[in-house]
């Protein structure tokens, strides 16, 4: 990708178009991972240590898992410095979003019963849930994103669908 060489270059335009073209993806991941009112700031700071992680970065992975892991990174840090908030708060309220003009088909009460399902499930499933199904990323990049191997990945999601299977209604 010319833009990710020329911003590794110190081109800080070319950065600024990376920004603008993964911030969409990494204010919902921030939000989808429970940093609520919180994911504006934490994708700035992410944005940022990605910047200065660049040299760092290999030429040969992809941009965006690489990012969201910062991202889920940085998302862990600001919901383990929140000792104001219970957890279960934390957990629902991001879940709440409405994701693209699809989902407004699905009726108000199927979604709710989906989402709060979603929400009871244990963290691990849930956030490969929300990896793979809301923020729409593949087995690989859900893999990058969670540090997990992509065996655990397989493994997490297929025991959390079929614990949703149970729960909700067909």
């Amino acid at each position: 990708m010319a833009i990710l060489a020329r911003a590794r270059g110190g081109d800080s335009a070319a950065y600024g178009e990376l920004v603008l073209r993964h911030a969409p993806i990494a204010k919902r991941t921030a939000v989808f991972l429970g940093a609520g009112a919180d994911a504006d700031d934490v994708v700035q700071e992410a944005f940022v240590k990605a910047y200065r992680a660049l040299g760092g970065f290999r030429s040969e992975a992809a941009f965006r898992p690489w990012l969201l892991r910062i991202v889920a990174n940085e998302t862990r840090n600001c919901l383990r410095s929140r000792s104001r908030r219970s957890r279960r708060e934390e957990i629902a309220a991001p879940l709440d979003v409405v994701l693209d003009p699809a989902d407004e088909t699905v009726s108000l009460e199927r979604r709710a019963e989906l989402l709060s399902a979603v929400r009871a499930l244990p963290e691990p499933q849930r956030l490969v849930v929300t990896c793979r199904y809301l923020l729409e990323l593949d087995e690989q990049e859900t893999a990058v994103v969670l540090g997990w191997p992509r065996g655990t990945v397989k493994s997490r999601l297929h025991r959390a669908l079929e614990r949703l299977r149970k729960e909700v209604r067909p």
